[in-house]
């Protein structure tokens, strides 16, 4: 009974939808109060039916309800609890509902929280953002139906892929999808302003915080996703450029040049087709990944569903939208035209560099990505674009990015001298370059990687660092000042701060680990960048739902041991499929990485390990990322201010 109901909900859910998608436009059009009024209670009910529905699916998970096709196919009796909820949305039919949960959550929290906003525009916000919620729904029930019963139910399930039996794949899922659908809402206040034909500073002011929102989720789902892959898949990478990987990363870089842009039509109202289209473009790239995880025309360990006519149904809304956003946007371009003027030498000029150069790094991106297809489709040839052409082809535009930022950020508005403030950055230019010359002193071989990864990593954080001293002021009482500084002045620092953080992990870890693979018997040890690992023991254990291969190793330098590290090799004998449990030992600067694989002929054990400089730094760094969003997100001034066209006079924009 509870799964009808669920069933119902969602059907529900829909005819609620094309109410909220229809009335509150015509209503907006029209100027009749009434009609625009509907838009707020609709996007509630939408919310609660589709809330109840999800409630429902996870019910059937909790209790092994295997009379449901999909807990026949994603769960088993014998599975702990954490990834029997998680099996919810381990699957397509479930991550779909999530999808429109999530959708259906941003609609009402703009109803909720949108009390600032002209009733005509939060009209037609909600009103876009239903029919996003119409498409889907339609996409789930029609192809997708997570309610689906089998005849006779069986007396165990399938069990859950056991790569997804993990707790860092309960949270990137919920994360991610945060980040890719929250960005629905910047792409229905775009459509929004176009309708109304206005884009202006108090648009750019009610749109900024959703897109913070949605890059700050996404930053911490595809961190959580990096980290899921490198202790669990046991390639000792914490990147593939997999294409499911990068559709993440798309939608990433486009959202965080949607931010940056903002911020200009918000303080000189230039750039406004730009932020239109980075609008339309960043929700583009979400809906794109959303086509190349289910479509099933690129390979993916990631991948959800390899069914061409769910492919077709994602094409298709993808048409729709897109196609009529950018129509739309065609026929109101002359409706934006720019009243801010600015000299060549300005922040508005900095931040147009920065977009430039996120959108093309994006757009590379997606050619790598994308170009496996093409090739066989148009010209009959079977290749792959791997880790050397990404790496190649993004790194330069990174290394701009980063040594634009610092300066960037210190111009002023509307006309700057550059000398003034680069000679504000002095200090933190010299530290970079002591560090990166250090960098290059120490290594034992001549790559330019590592120096100039820490000298960039360093100019970042250093530079972030004068940013936000520079905001105190002068005289007496910096140290108070910077204090009680708004929490969106520290959000920026701290994000560009996080990017260097993230940049020196990544560049210490590709340029100076050590790997060793090597059979080992019981009892004999290896050296690896002045650690010794030495193998005690191999035993064989049982889990909940699994048989494990677990082995025991003791971790020592200079004669004193450190840690002893259990790595294990799982088979889930319901899903016949092995996993690799990597075992590290975590430290600020280094992690060691130790799998155990298969036994050998002698008698001993294939083994790989890693030693990783800055390992964690890598995380860290998105950790910092999003809680600059956070920090920025939680101003007051972005929730009490939003309702005014213009700033108070010195109040600054981030």
């Amino acid at each position: 009974m509870i799964i009808e109901l669920g069933h119902f909900s969602l059907i529900l859910a829909l005819f609620v939808a094309c109410l909220q998608a229809a009335i509150p436009l015509i209503g907006a059009h029209r100027r009749w109060p009434g009609w625009m009024a509907v838009a707020e209670p609709a996007a509630t009910a939408q919310f609660l039916l589709i809330a109840a529905s999800f409630a429902a699916l996870t019910y059937a998970f909790v209790t092994s309800d295997f009379s449901v096709r999909l807990v026949v196919l994603n769960s088993h009796t014998d599975k702990p609890l954490l990834y029997k909820i998680t099996g919810t949305w381990g699957n397509h039919e479930g991550s779909m509902l999530l999808w429109v949960l999530i959708l259906s959550l941003f609609g009402a929290a703009v109803a909720w929280l949108g009390d600032n906003l002209p009733p005509t525009l939060k009209a037609r916000v909600l009103s876009v953002q239903a029919m996003i919620g119409v498409a889907f729904l339609l996409f789930i029930l029609f192809t997708s139906n997570p309610f689906l019963r089998v005849a006779v139910p069986p007396f165990n399930g399938q069990d859950l892929n056991p790569l997804l039996q993990d707790p860092g794949l309960a949270f990137h899922p919920p994360f991610l999808y945060l980040g890719y659908v929250g960005l629905s809402t910047t792409f229905s206040f775009a459509v929004a302003a176009l309708i109304e034909g206005r884009v202006d500073a108090a648009w750019a002011r009610w749109v900024r915080p959703w897109t913070l929102a949605a890059w700050m989720f996404l930053t911490v789902g595809i961190g959580l996703g990096s980290w899921w892959a490198y202790y669990e898949l046991g390639w000792g990478g914490f990147w593939f450029w997999d294409p499911v990987e990068n559709a993440s990363f798309m939608p990433w870089l486009f959202a965080a040049a949607l931010l940056h842009s903002a911020i200009v039509v918000e303080k000189r109202e230039a750039l406004k087709s730009w932020t239109i289209l980075l609008a339309i473009l960043a929700f583009t790239f979400s809906l794109i990944g959303t086509f190349i995880v289910r479509s099933g025309i690129l390979t993916s360990v990631h991948a959800f569903a390899t069914d061409p006519e769910r492919g077709v149904f994602i094409l298709l809304i993808l048409a729709v939208f897109v196609g009529g956003a950018l129509t739309l946007f065609a026929f109101r371009a002359s409706a934006m035209q720019a009243k801010g003027v600015f000299a060549a030498k300005s922040r508005e000029t900095a931040l147009i560099l920065n977009n430039v150069l996120l959108a093309v790094s994006a757009l590379v991106v997606f050619t790598g990505t994308i170009w496996p297809l093409a090739a066989e489709m148009f010209f009959g040839r079977k290749l792959s674009v791997g880790a050397p052409f990404f790496n190649a082809a993004f790194t330069p535009f990174m290394v701009a990015i980063g040594l634009l930022l610092p300066l960037g950020a210190m111009l002023p508005w509307k006309r700057a001298r550059v000398g003034r403030a680069a000679r504000a950055l002095l200090p933190a230019f010299g530290l970079a370059l002591a560090v990166g010359a250090l960098a290059w002193t120490m290594q034992s071989g001549r790559s330019t990687l590592g120096p100039v990864g820490m000298f960039l990593a360093a100019w970042l954080i250093s530079g972030a660092a004068v940013d936000l001293w520079s905001r105190t002021g002068r005289g007496a009482g910096r140290l108070a000042r910077l204090l009680r500084l708004p929490r969106a002045d520290w959000g920026k620092p701290v994000a560009h701060a996080g990017l260097g953080v993230t940049m020196a992990g990544i560049s210490a870890m590709l340029a100076w680990q050590a790997e060793d693979i090597r059979v080992m018997q019981e009892g004999e040890s290896l050296q690896i960048a002045g650690y010794e690992l030495r193998l005690d023991a191999v035993n064989r254990e049982q889990g909940p739902n699994y048989f494990s291969t677990k082995a025991s190793f003791t971790l020592s330098r200079d004669g004193r041991e450190i840690a002893t590290m259990l790595p294990e090799k799982r088979v889930y004998p319901v899903a016949q499929m092995p996993t690799t449990e990597a075992a590290l030992d975590n430290g600020f600067l280094r992690d060691i990485y130790v799998v155990i694989g298969d036994p050998q002929d002698n008698g001993g054990w294939a083994v790989r390990s890693y030693y990783k400089p800055l390992a964690n730094w890598i995380w860290g760094g998105a950790i910092l990322m999003a809680l600059g969003g956070f920090l920025s997100l939680s101003d007051r001034r972005f929730r009490v201010a939003a309702g005014a066209r213009k700033l108070p006079q010195g109040v600054p924009a981030e």
